[in-house]
Parts: C-alpha cells; sequence; structure tokens
C-alpha cells in the first residue's frame, strides 16, 4: 500500500522542493534588486546633497557681495549725511557769530542814544523851568497890565467860550437836521406818497345809535305793544335800547356793541313789515336775523381777506375780521381802515424790498381786538394779541400787533411798517372825527408844553394842532439858542404826547426897538 502511494508522495515532494527553491531564488533576486535601488538612491541623495551644498554656498557667496555693498552704500550715504550736517552747524555758528556782533553793535548804539535821550531830557527840563518862569513872569505882568487875576481871567475866557459853543452847537443841529431831512425826507415822503397814491378808502359816521324808519306813528305802539311786553321783549332778546320819543315816524336802536344793534335794527324792520309783533315771533325774528347777520359776518371776512391777497387764516379770525365791518373808530369803519393798512403795508414793505405777504397779513390784523372789545376787558391792542397767540399766528405778526399803538417797544421793521400804515390812514384828513374833548385837551397840553420852557413868552396851538407858534421872550433866548429850544420842545412833545400824523413847531424870536418922535 505504501508502494502505491509512492509516486504521489514523490510527486508532491517534488513540488515542495521546487516551490522552496523558487521562492528561495525570487527571495534572493528581490533582494539583489533592491540593494541595487538602495545603492541608486544614496548616489541619487549624495548627489542631491552636493548639489544643495554647491547652491547654497553660491547663495552665501551672493548674499555676502550683497551684503557688503549694502553697507558701502550706507556708509557713503552717512558718511554725506555727516558732512552736511557739519557744513549746516558750520553755517549757523556763522550766522550766530554775526548776529551776536550785531547785537553788540545795537547795545552799543542803544547805550549811545539812551545817553543822548537823558542828556536833551534833561536839557528839556531845564527849557521847561526857564519857560515856566519866563511864563510866571509874564503872568504876573498880564495881571498888572489888566488888573484881573489868573482866576477872573480865566472865568471870562470860559463865559466867551461857552457862547462860541452854543453857536457851534446851533450851527452843527441845523446842519444835521437840514442833512436828515434832505436824506431820509424825501425816501419817506416817496414812499409813503406811493402807497396813499395806490389806496383808497370809504369812510362813514361814527355812532353808536341806529335808526329805523316806521311807515306811521300808529307802528310806535305796536312795537311797544300791551304794556310795554313787546319792546321788553326785543330789548331782552337782543341786549339793545329802544329809544321811542317824539321824533315822528322812527325809533332809535342804542348799544355800544354794533352786531346787537344790527341784529335789533333788522328784527324792526322785519317786524315791521311782517306787521305780527308778539313775543313769540320776537324771538323767532331775532334768531333768524341773527343767522343773517352771522352770515354778513362771514362774508365780509372772507371778502376783505380774499381781497388782502392773503391764505391760511383761521376760520375764526376771519370771523372775527367780519365783526370789524360792523366797527366803527372816530368815523372810521375799522374794518376798511384794516384793509386799507394792509394794503398801506404791503406796499411800503415793497418798497422797501421786505415781505409783503406778511406786511399785508399783519396790518389786516392790527385792529382785530376792536371786535371783542365789548365784550372782553382790556384794550383792544392787549386783546388782539391774546387772540393772535390762540390762533397760532407767528410771533412777528404778534409783535406787530401789539406794537402798532406804541404799547410796547417796536423792535422790528414789520412792527414800524404797521404803525406808519396805521398813522397814515388814520390821519389823512377827513379819515376820522375827533372827539371835542380829546381835542381840547390835546391843544391845551401842546401848549402847556411848550409854556414850560425857560424864556417862553407865548404859545399858540393852530391848524388843528397840527401847528404851534411859541413866542420867546429875546433877552432871554438868543439866535443860537432858539434851535436848541425848538428841539428841546420837539422831544418833550413826542415824548409825552399821542397825536396822529405830525406837529409843525414854530419858534419865532423878534427884538423891537421903539422910538417917538416929538
Amino acid at each position: 500500500m505504501f508502494e502505491k502511494f509512492m509516486p504521489i508522495f514523490l510527486f508532491v515532494v517534488t513540488i515542495a522542493v521546487s516551490g522552496a527553491v523558487s521562492f528561495f531564488l525570487g527571495m534572493a533576486y528581490r533582494k539583489r534588486v533592491a540593494e541595487a535601488r538602495i545603492g541608486s538612491a544614496e548616489d541619487e541623495s549624495k548627489r542631491i546633497i552636493n548639489d544643495a551644498i554647491r547652491t547654497a554656498e553660491q547663495k552665501r557667496k551672493e548674499i555676502v557681495i550683497e551684503a557688503k555693498d549694502e553697507i558701502f552704500k550706507i556708509r557713503n550715504e552717512s558718511e554725506k549725511e555727516l558732512r552736511d550736517r557739519r557744513n549746516e552747524i558750520t553755517r549757523q555758528e556763522r550766522r550766530l557769530t554775526q548776529k551776536e556782533e550785531s547785537y553788540e553793535k545795537k547795545v552799543v548804539q542803544y547805550e549811545r542814544d539812551n545817553q543822548s535821550l537823558m542828556d536833551r531830557r534833561k536839557n528839556l527840563d531845564d527849557k521847561i523851568n526857564e519857560i515856566e518862569e519866563i511864563k510866571k513872569s509874564q503872568s504876573e505882568e498880564l495881571e498888572r497890565i489888566s488888573g484881573l487875576t489868573e482866576s477872573q481871567a480865566k472865568d471870562m475866557l470860559l463865559e466867551k467860550l461857552d457862547g462860541e459853543l452854543t453857536h457851534e452847537k446851533a450851527l452843527r443841529i441845523k446842519s444835521y437836521e437840514q442833512q436828515l431831512s434832505d436824506e431820509s425826507e424825501n425816501i419817506a415822503r416817496e414812499i409813503l406818497s406811493v402807497a396813499i397814491a395806490r389806496t383808497a378808502a370809504d369812510h362813514s359816521s361814527e355812532t353808536t345809535v341806529s335808526v329805523v324808519a316806521l311807515p306811521n306813528d300808529e307802528m310806535k305802539g305796536r312795537i311797544i305793544g300791551r304794556e310795554g311786553r313787546n319792546i321788553r321783549a326785543i330789548e331782552t332778546v337782543t341786549g339793545v335800547d329802544l329809544i321811542i320819543d317824539d321824533t315822528p315816524e322812527a325809533i332809535t336802536v342804542s348799544c355800544f356793541d354794533p352786531v346787537r344793534r344790527e341784529i335789533a335794527r333788522r328784527t324792526i324792520e322785519k317786524l315791521i313789515a311782517d306787521g305780527r309783533i308778539h313775543p313769540a315771533r320776537i324771538e323767532e325774528t331775532v334768531e333768524k336775523c341773527r343767522r343773517e347777520v352771522d352770515q354778513v359776518i362771514r362774508k365780509e371776512g372772507e371778502r376783505v381777506v380774499l381781497e388782502a391777497g392773503l391764505h391760511g387764516i383761521h376760520p375764526e379770525l376771519i370771523k372775527l375780521l367780519g365783526r370789524l365791518y360792523y366797527r366803527t373808530s372816530y368815523g372810521q369803519n375799522v374794518l376798511n381802515h384794516s384793509y386799507e393798512v394792509s394794503v398801506l403795508s404791503g406796499i411800503i414793505a415793497s418798497e422797501l424790498g421786505l415781505d409783503a405777504t406778511k406786511a399785508r397779513r399783519a396790518g389786516l390784523l392790527h385792529d382785530i381786538g376792536k371786535s371783542l372789545d365789548h365784550e372782553i376787558e382790556g384794550s383792544h391792542v392787549e386783546i388782539g394779541v391774546e387772540v393772535a397767540k390762540r390762533y397760532k399766528e407767528s410771533e412777528e405778526i404778534i409783535h406787530a400787533i401789539g406794537a402798532h399803538h406804541g404799547d410796547i417797544e417796536a423792535k422790528t421793521p414789520l412792527a414800524y411798517i404797521v404803525m406808519a400804515a396805521d398813522a397814515i390812514s388814520a390821519a389823512r384828513p377827513g379819515a376820522r372825527s375827533e372827539n371835542l374833548e380829546n381835542y381840547i385837551k390835546r391843544l391845551e397840553k401842546l401848549e402847556e408844553i411848550a409854556n414850560s420852557f425857560e424864556g417862553v413868552d407865548h404859545s399858540f396851538a393852530v391848524q388843528a394842532g397840527r401847528e404851534i407858534r411859541i413866542l420867546v421872550k429875546p433877552e432871554a433866548v438868543d439866535d443860537d439858542q432858539l434851535v436848541i429850544v425848538a428841539r428841546d420842545i420837539v422831544n418833550r412833545i413826542e415824548s409825552e404826547l399821542n397825536y396822529p400824523g405830525q406837529i409843525k413847531v414854530n419858534v419865532v424870536r423878534e427884538s423891537r426897538a421903539v422910538e417917538y418922535a416929538k
């Protein structure tokens, strides 16, 4: 059986031995190949190292050469800079030496000049002393010759100088007045004449009463009613007083509030036309007339605002402006006056190169307080300022309203423009009718101011108070003092008296010599 498997065993052994031999041979071949590669790599690495050494040596030599060049360059620059600094120091030392020499020369010259000045001062003091001695001797000689002491001579000179100064002052005042008159009055006349020429307004009579015409005297009894119930109803509802007297076919409606007076007048006219007069009908008619008057007030306010070319005015201000349609002041309709002031203000502002729209607005609203002065305590200026503040008008407009009568000091050109326009509108002939009592008081005050000055003999207010003629005592006031007295009187009038327009002050000095031949 062993023999049976012997060939197979030998075959396996042969194969194993062949595989072992092949393995070992392969291992030896791979070893020789690996050793050859290692030797080649070592050679390559040696070559690379040698190349790197040679390259590094070459780079080192290049760097050393560049460093030497840079060092040489820096050394040259340093030496050049050092030479430049040495040269600059040498120049500065030379200049300093020159300055020191110049300073020493100036010091020497100053000492010489100082010594010379001291010598001159000494000589001057000697001369002053000599002059004082001469002056003293001359004064003593003059006192001896004139018979006047020094103080008496001074008084005489001062008195003469005072007279000369008075004359000079009068001449200067005349010169300044003439200059101001030539420069300012021409411009003012031109501006105001343009403004007046481009403005015209109607004027109505001042009144606190309205007269209602009756168809017959029988209507008076119907208006009075049984036991006066109708007239009491009218007065109670409208707030007016009805005056029924012997005037034929007329009833007078009296009230300080022009709006209430207008409502009452319309009510009576409607009652007369209707014929039904009793308390219930009176109340109904009054309410209807009140609505009509409110409508007229609104329309008049809108009309004047539109004609003035303004916009953005609060509706309540427009209504208050409309109330001025029924308000008069010294015979002048206040709404027409306000519109006239608005136009004048706009024209003056345009001539002066200012905002004409703002000027027209201030002029239109300047008397807005008069629409409420019968209902609220205070002057119309104070009321107007409060109303303008309430409806958010600008500070410049409010200031112009407050300053247009001088209640507060005017601080803006707009305030002065409104003041001028208001004076033009109120002071032109025929614009207003002044109360007789106020008129007489103003004339008396004018003469009183003039008579209070020393040297005034008599004074006469003429031309309705627009001119005052003053006669002075010739022995108390000379020709030079005449101008000064006139100026002082003008200043006093401007500060103490309120008046429309301007007042001419005429001061007259006259000397007469009277003799009689016998």
